[in-house]
């Protein structure tokens, strides 16, 4: 879908809004839209509401952990070798914070159009709150709670965030690409493989 006629919508009618287009190179060519958390829900009641766009149903959220990114540049550089001027290589190292990520898939029935990819992100992994769009399209209610449950995203303003489908004493988030498997598999009903093993060595500690 061409995003770049949206994008100026939205910029005309939310002003303020931090928008960036994500190119996507595949031959889907399925490009798509990233918005600020402060701004997110006045431009999905405007993707929803304005004439000729008419997002008017989400079918389906997703949640993304991008871990911290370290890049390395070599430039070819002058330099003062021994007192020769030599040509040497000069590396720069960038660090990218990781962050998590929402994705919002957006269709029009009332126009038979889409999908539009609409994107939120948080500013790195230890600040998870973005806005919840569920006041804009309920039936990201419980994908929303689900990326609550697996990631630790919490999504403000949402009706009824609590966990989807780990139990209420669990305390981590086990779709985080740093989650570590626990050695304790008490809640495993069927114990197989590694797990097993894993098992038996609580077991045969444990008092009888």
């Amino acid at each position: 879908m061409i995003v770049e006629p949206i994008v100026e919508s939205i910029k005309a009618a939310v002003p303020g809004a931090a928008l960036e287009i994500v190119l996507n190179p595949s031959p889907s060519a399925q490009h798509s839209i990233v918005v600020d958390a402060t701004h997110a829900v006045a431009v999905a009641k405007h993707l929803r509401d304005a004439v000729g766009l008419q997002f008017d149903y989400c079918s389906n959220v997703t949640g993304v952990d991008w871990l911290p990114k370290e890049t390395s540049t070599t430039t070819k550089v002058k330099r003062m070798v021994d007192g020769v001027e030599q040509e040497v290589a000069e590396v720069t190292k960038t660090s990218t914070p990781g962050y998590f990520e929402a994705v919002y898939h957006l269709y029009s029935v009332a126009l038979r159009h889409g999908p539009l990819v609409l994107r939120m992100r948080t500013i790195d992994r230890e600040q998870t709150h973005m806005a919840s769009l569920t006041p804009v399209w309920r039936s990201a209610e419980f994908q929303e709670r689900e990326i609550f449950d697996l990631y630790g995203v919490h999504f403000d303003g949402h009706p009824d965030l609590r966990r989807l489908l780990m139990w209420d004493e669990f305390t981590d988030h086990p779709m985080r690409r740093d989650y570590v498997d626990p050695d304790d598999y008490e809640y495993e009903p069927t114990a197989h493989a590694e797990v097993l093993e894993r098992a038996r060595k609580h077991q045969e500690g444990a008092p009888s």
